[in-house]
């Protein structure tokens, strides 16, 4: 996994952080089932990384990202106006995979309306599903191919950006809280894990927590979430990660039955 503090360096920041900020904020609509706005901010996400891709293909930067006239045709014709380049990394994707999967994206933008009729799953979740599905994979590539790792590297990277956020947990300044304090201390660092998008300090989770001593914290809950698989705890360096095991176990279990 590439470093949260990394992630696509080589790109301006003026393009960097608004792409990830729209990733993060599909993302976070997402795990809240606000399908509406998920929606929406898939058209966001497309003309930053449009602007990106067409700066990667150029060689020249825009500082800002710019909504193309036709998104369509400016898309479509990527591939027509950057001939085919061996030596550039991740060429065909730059030209011809990303720009062809924004296309449905921006679809679901602008011609995919709210309050659908009929049916017996709202399609407005379905709309959802495919815009966070396929930012994930765009963002996913984007970063292969500017930090040269495999797919499954730049896939835990986007695992990592992505916000799950849980009105069970509130963030007070620099600490967050789980608004149940009679749930067990190893479901607790679950939910507060699943929140975190990169490493947490062992140290800072435990003061969240609040748990009796540093000594047995460590042996009574970090250490059996690690051998269950839930978390990786490294405890050469105190940092503590949820796993795709415990991110499942919070979305399919805790959530779903916790009770205020």
């Amino acid at each position: 996994m590439v470093d949260i503090a990394d992630i696509l360096k080589p790109v301006p920041v003026g393009l960097r952080e608004p792409l990830l900020e729209c990733f993060r904020e599909i993302s976070r609509n997402y795990y809240e089932q606000r399908w509406e706005p998920s929606e929406l901010n898939g058209g966001k996400f497309c003309e930053v990384v449009y602007t990106i891709v067409e700066g990667a293909l150029s060689g020249t930067w825009a500082a800002a990202p710019a909504k193309p006239s036709d998104m369509y045709t400016s898309c479509a014709t990527l591939q027509n106006r950057f001939p085919p380049d061996p030596t550039r990394v991740g060429d065909r994707s730059l030209r011809i995979l990303i720009p062809r999967t924004l296309l449905p994206l921006y679809e679901i933008r602008n011609n995919r309306g709210v309050g659908h009729v009929g049916g017996d799953v709202d399609p407005n979740f379905l709309d959802a599903a495919a815009v966070y599905s396929s930012t994930s994979w765009v963002l996913a590539e984007l970063i292969r191919i500017f930090h040269s790792v495999t797919t499954e590297e730049a896939q835990a990277t986007v695992d990592a950006l992505a916000e799950r956020k849980s009105l069970v947990v509130w963030e007070v300044g620099e600490a967050k809280r789980v608004l149940a304090p009679v749930m067990p201390a190893k479901t607790q660092v679950l939910l507060l894990l699943h929140q975190s998008v990169d490493w947490v300090d062992e140290k800072r989770l435990y003061d969240w927590v609040e748990y009796t001593t540093p000594s047995t914290f460590r042996s009574n809950v970090l250490i059996p979430l690690h051998k269950s698989r839930l978390i990786e705890f490294d405890k050469r360096t105190g940092r503590v990660q949820i796993s795709p095991l415990g991110i499942k176990k919070v979305e399919d279990e805790i959530l779903k039955t916790f009770k205020w």
